[in-house]
């Protein structure tokens, strides 16, 4: 089976409680991707004594506490530092962190007064893909939850409501959401005209960390522009940007998903990241920007704008080898053998159509793995960010999907014009957008108003 898109399973919400800004589910042109769901951060080791717990609020009954304040306030200040992004005063993130559990909670609570549920099998589905994007079975998934101090039970549960308020928000907010036929005209002749909104234009990057502490000494300074600058001249000689940042980035998640930023309209990218890879065509990789968190090297991997001449996107033409897991195969002997594939390739010791068409496992093995020219959306979330990583001419590292065990090269990208159906459902789906942003921001303060809440102590970090 090739490693086309399903339907989604939208998980975003443990990401967007991270970036404490929790809007519905996002069509991003074509590009419809599930966010991943993260484990919770716990505090660092240097984070100093942890205080006595207490309750800060109660929202209907059920209270947050001082402890749940103080761990998702830790990952958030983590998120943006390693984003580049300037970190508020403390207090007053403390301010949005309680806001954001009280909308949270006011919201679980009006999921269940409608009835709403999550079976067993929806919680088993959303831990598997958490170990896929994590690249280990369930079983090394709950291991590490452990040995991180983190209640397994616990991590379900937050899963659990995690899918309850992805389905509650998009029962609530799909009807609010809706584009007629006259936005959309209006939209493309908007387009047509040249008038083209800088919050629409699409960045899919990818970066590398150098991380700097807090009051850098000028020798660790000097160290880490040695190896940024090392990293920066590799990067720019045609090493795999994702390899490098697997093997060298301080970035949370970088060893698993190659430094990947994914897909985000500029507006919801730090603005160091934007400056960036303004002048930047895609491939390129950005000077040495420096910001709270260190040293970072930014790689443009895609650019979608509407112009004037109509609407692009951007296509890959890609062909893979798949190996499945099974009695005969574990998913760590797959990833061993597509490895020792991608060693023959590179060594010039094998064909890659020819080892497709022996050892592939789907019905692309026919063709020597080859997928054809596909556009944004089509394949599943980590093959499509595999493919984006790459050069033409690039393999990538073994990926692992919900089909198994993938070697990836990348064959040709190209810009094509979409046809006029095409092109009204890209401009459905930004409109769309923009409209659940609204949407979400009214109703989640309607139903903050009518949730009972009391406000108890002030947090203590």
């Amino acid at each position: 089976m090739k490693p086309f898109r399903t339907l989604p399973l939208w998980l975003a919400c443990a990401a967007q409680i991270a970036l404490l800004a929790a809007p519905a589910v996002h069509a991003q042109g074509l590009r419809v991707a599930p966010a991943p769901v993260l484990p919770r951060a716990a505090a660092p080791a240097d984070a100093g004594p942890r205080p006595a717990d207490f309750i800060v609020a109660v929202v209907n009954s059920e209270p947050i506490t001082n402890n749940e304040v103080r761990l998702r306030l830790v990952r958030y200040e983590q998120q943006l530092t390693q984003q580049g992004a300037a970190l508020p005063p403390r207090v007053q993130l403390a301010r949005e962190v309680v806001e954001r559990l009280i909308s949270e909670r006011a919201q679980l609570h009006l999921a269940r007064e409608n009835g709403l549920r999550i079976d067993e099998l929806a919680v088993d589905q959303a831990e598997q893909s958490v170990a896929r994007q994590n690249q280990v079975d369930v079983a090394e998934l709950r291991r590490r939850l452990v040995a991180d101090g983190l209640n397994v039970a616990q991590f379900r549960e937050d899963l659990r409501n995690q899918l309850l308020l992805t389905r509650l928000r998009d029962r609530e907010l799909e009807p609010r959401a809706r584009v007629s036929e006259r936005e959309i005209d209006e939209f493309l002749r908007e387009q047509q005209a040249g008038r083209v909104d800088p919050a629409l234009v699409e960045l899919n990057l990818a970066h590398i960390l150098v991380a700097l502490p807090e009051n850098a000494t000028q020798i660790q300074l000097a160290q880490a522009q040695a190896k940024a600058q090392g990293l920066l001249t590799r990067a720019r000689a045609g090493e795999d940007f994702g390899k490098l940042a697997r093997e060298n980035s301080d970035a949370a998640g970088a060893a698993s998903n190659g430094g990947l930023v994914g897909a985000r309209t500029a507006d919801r990218l730090p603005g160091l990241f934007v400056e960036a890879v303004r002048n930047l065509q895609p491939g390129g990789v950005s000077d040495i920007v420096r910001s709270a968190a260190g040293l970072h090297i930014v790689k443009l991997i895609e650019r979608r704008q509407p112009g004037a001449q109509g609407l692009m996107v951007t296509q890959n033409r890609a062909r893979h080898i798949l190996l499945r897991p099974g009695p005969q195969l574990t998913e760590a002997q797959a990833v061993q053998r597509l490895a020792d594939f991608k060693r023959r390739l590179q060594a010039g010791q094998a064909d890659f159509a020819t080892l497709a068409r022996e050892h592939s496992q789907d019905g692309s093995s026919r063709t020597g793995g080859d997928l054809g020219w596909a556009g944004p959306g089509l394949f599943v979330p980590e093959f499509e960010d595999a493919i984006n990583a790459l050069a033409p001419g690039q393999l990538s590292d073994p990926i692992v999907s919900r089909f198994g065990v993938h070697l990836i090269q990348l064959v040709e990208r190209r810009q094509a014009a979409l046809g006029e159906r095409e092109q009204r459902e890209v401009a459905r789906n930004l409109l769309r957008e923009r409209k659940l942003d609204e949407a979400y921001a009214t109703w989640a303060q309607e139903v903050r108003g009518r949730a009972f809440v009391e406000l108890r102590e002030p947090p203590s970090f």
